[in-house]
């Protein structure tokens, strides 16, 4: 059965093998709503086959309790770091096949098109990503879950993605953006 563009779940991954920040959106056809964000923390894990069971358990676990219809995932970006690359790489990997071990679709998003999605810029810092987020969700963040933002935001960029626009509005970056909206600014 394909899952029909109104009334669906879409759960957003940032794989990590440190910590791993999850989000879950509702869409309804007319708007997405916040149903939960999260990380899982795998630090204290000893051995990257612990870290990965745990990823593949907890994205299960996610999956069963929510029933997300597609999974938006952060793909790993180029780095200078092969053996960081490699985990990175393994992570996604087992939270893809938790997701495929119960049919859910997968769609691949790289740093740069979450952050323009989300921000309208590609360059876009975490802290900026998860501004946006908690304006557009309404919900308040905090700095301790950026991993969970990133997460949330791969759900968002893949609602955007299917068709969706967050205004009619684009912003060629945040300068343009608080320029015109002056009264969305808080100040410190």
């Amino acid at each position: 059965m394909t899952p029909s563009e109104s009334n669906r779940i879409i759960l957003g991954i940032d794989p990590g093998t440190t910590v791993m920040g999850y989000g879950l959106i509702a869409d309804n056809g007319k708007e997405i709503r916040l149903i939960t964000l999260g990380v899982i923390k795998l630090a204290k894990l000893s051995g990257q086959a612990l870290k990965l069971k745990k990823i593949f358990e907890r994205t299960l676990s996610l999956v069963e309790e929510y029933k997300p219809d597609e999974l938006a995932i952060e793909a790993p970006f180029y780095g200078k770091n092969v053996q960081s690359m490699l985990k990175l790489g393994r992570a996604q990997g087992v939270a893809m096949a938790a997701a495929l071990f119960r049919e859910i679709p997968i769609f691949e998003y790289t740093p740069r098109q979450i952050k323009k999605s989300i921000t309208g810029n590609g360059n876009s810092s975490k802290e900026q990503v998860a501004a946006m987020l908690e304006n557009l969700l309404n919900f308040k963040e905090t700095s301790s879950y950026l991993d969970a933002t990133d997460g949330l935001a791969a759900a968002v960029c893949h609602y955007f993605k299917k068709g969706h626009s967050p205004s009619t509005k684009s912003y060629s970056g945040w300068k343009s953006f608080i320029t015109e909206n002056p009264n969305r600014v808080e100040k410190p």
